[in-house]
């Protein structure tokens, strides 16, 4: 089967997540076709070898019943019947390590199909759901159809051969026999899977609480300095254990409905076998069949009673699996909210200039965080954003990366829609600057080159030097090499910020976007930074959103927002002698800097 392109091969995965549990995994069996055809046929030739096994045993126990005048009818029937097993066990392991081939491929697929769909969410969707819950649902997901495929080959497939082998022999030992036992498993297996789709409720409970006790697990880990700063360690494990008792009763639930659907079966197992060896018996005493097909009934009505058992329990296990997907895919593969469109070839944009047209947006229904933005950024030109907090100032370097999309209105770089472009191509154009920087558990030099791969070492160096990170990379114990820890825990605030501007500048992007990028550094090292950054952004276009006015001194252009409109737009001059909100911030950080000095 020709491979699909990532591209096609996600939208299908997303189309058909739509749609449910069953096209989810159908998608992944056709996209590994040959491996499942091939398992499949191991399978059903390593069942008929099976049921052949107790038709040569029938043979042997005849011939042996017979006497020792012809030793020949015992001989052959002993090769054949050493012959099968040899050859069962072969297409057996065949099976095994095929399907083992085709269920861990398929697994990596889905694994990587829904991370690529969830990387493609607007951060408001992060905000809803926590991470870990998202990383256990992508990750079971795959393991859940590991467990459906290892049902439907191995507990499933090789009974209903069983049966359909049997059905035959039976019929030409007796149609009694055949008929009544073909009554018999068809009622029994139909029954239990019957009630255990009343169970399908049960099996979704569970999937829900398993979720979400292991996503508030490692919520709770992720953010354990919190727990033990605030001495919530006993709170905290009080909380986790409520959780692990609401999912253990939960999977009780479900567990218990399968064990009832056991004992059910068990009891039709005892009638039916019990009638069949006794009407076999009968069938001997009356000289109608030979000891060899009693042998042979009475093992093959206990390898089928028990496979009806495998069969209607596995569907019902069947059921479970797929509450588990269903649950996952109710939460990941909900349709993406931004507009994804791909490009043959990356965009070259004929200049970076940004406009805003009356751009409004809201996080919530009947409260909006921008209102009516209207504005025109030249290329190269160095703006400033600031305002008191919540009004607006982060929401409008968001819309620019299309981390979410606008409400009303439009947004263009380069005379150029952005919604017309896919994210790729647009953040290729973007270097952004957090405040919170988020780094990776890998070494400060991959943290750096995360923005330009292909970046070699000197051109690091060089981007560490410029966001004056070189003072605290010579004191870590690896140098560059040095791992951070988890989001960078090793390291102090500045220190992270430092790394998020050197790749940042790395990156040579046509845009800089600061959104609070010098908060957590003293005045001094601020001042070098944003120095520096003036050298190497002279012809970028540079968007900064400060908190301390004073960084913005000498960008060319403040932007002053205020309940999510712009209210003031000048130079950092002709804001303070306009004598608006711009300079009634700048005095009261001015008052407080005294205030702080005095003390």
């Amino acid at each position: 089967m020709k491979p699909s392109s990532p591209g096609d091969l996600n939208r299908e995965c997303v189309r058909v997540a739509m749609t449910g549990g069953a096209a989810f995994v159908a998608r992944y069996l056709r996209l590994h076709v040959r491996h499942f055809a091939i398992l499949a046929a191991l399978v059903v030739c390593a069942a008929a070898a099976a049921v052949t096994v107790q038709l040569i045993m029938k043979l042997l126990v005849d011939g042996m019943a017979s006497g020792r005048d012809d030793p020949g009818r015992v001989w052959w029937p002993l090769v054949g019947f050493i012959s099968l097993i040899a050859a069962e066990s072969l297409l057996w392991r065949l099976s095994g390590w095929i399907g083992c081939r085709a269920t861990v491929a398929a697994g990596v697929d889905m694994r990587h199909d829904l991370f690529k769909h969830v990387s493609r969410q607007p951060m408001r969707y992060f905000t809803d759901h926590m991470a870990g819950a998202l990383g256990q649902r992508i990750t079971s997901t795959a393991g859940h159809f590991g467990a459906l495929v290892n049902t439907v080959v191995w507990r499933i497939v090789p009974p209903v051969i069983d049966f359909v082998g049997a059905t035959i022999i039976f019929s030409a030992v007796d149609g009694v026999i055949s008929s009544g036992l073909g009554f018999a498993v068809l009622l029994t297996t139909g029954g239990l899977v019957f009630y255990g789709q009343r169970g399908r409720g049960l099996h979704k409970e569970y999937a829900r609480s398993a979720n979400q006790i292991g996503g508030d697990l490692v919520d709770v880990l992720a953010n354990m300095w919190s727990v033990k700063a605030f001495s919530a360690q006993r709170r905290e494990s009080k909380r986790l254990r409520l959780g692990f008792e609401q999912e253990a009763s939960a999977q009780r639930a479900s567990w218990m409905h399968i064990e009832r659907a056991r004992v059910l079966h068990d009891l039709g197992l005892l009638l039916t076998a019990g009638l069949v060896l006794v009407y076999a018996i009968h069938l001997w005493i009356e000289k109608q069949i030979t000891p060899g097909d009693v042998v042979m009934v009475s093992a093959l009505t206990f390898r089928i009673l028990h496979g009806s058992r495998d069969i209607a329990l596995s569907i019902v296990e069947m059921v479970q699996q797929f509450s588990f997907i269903d649950e996952t895919l109710r939460v990941i593969g909900t349709e993406c909210e931004l507009d994804q469109r791909a490009e043959l070839e990356k965009i070259v944009l004929p200049g970076c200039s940004i406009e805003f047209r009356n751009v409004s947006f809201s996080y919530e229904r009947g409260h909006e965080a921008l209102s009516q933005i209207s504005v025109f950024i030249p290329q190269g030109q160095k703006v400033g954003i600031v305002g008191k907090s919540g009004a607006g100032k982060s929401t409008i370097i968001h819309l620019l990366q299309r981390l979410h999309e606008p409400s009303s209105g439009t947004i263009e770089i380069g005379a150029r829609d952005v919604r017309s472009m896919s994210q790729e191509s647009l953040r290729a154009h973007l270097a952004v600057i957090p405040q919170d920087i988020g780094l990776f558990h890998r070494s400060v030099l991959e943290n750096i080159r995360i923005a330009r791969p292909d970046a070699d070492d000197a051109e690091v160096h060089a981007a560490a030097r410029a966001a004056q990170c070189s003072s605290f990379i010579s004191r870590l114990p690896h140098g560059l090499d040095t791992f951070v820890g988890e989001r960078g825990a090793r390291l102090s605030g500045g220190q992270r910020q430092r790394i998020g501007i050197a790749r940042a500048l790395l990156m040579h992007a046509s845009i800089i976007i600061m959104d609070e990028a010098t908060s957590a550094l003293d005045s001094e090292t601020e001042r070098d930074v944003l120095n520096s950054l003036a050298d190497l952004a002279a012809d970028k276009t540079v968007i900064s959103v400060a908190h301390r006015l004073s960084a913005l001194a000498n960008f060319e252009r403040i932007l002053v927002i205020d309940d999510g409109r712009i209210v003031e737009d000048g130079t950092f001059s002709e804001l303070r002698r306009a004598g608006g909100l711009f300079e009634e911030m700048w005095r009261r950080q001015a008052n407080a800097s005294l205030i702080a000095m005095r003390a």
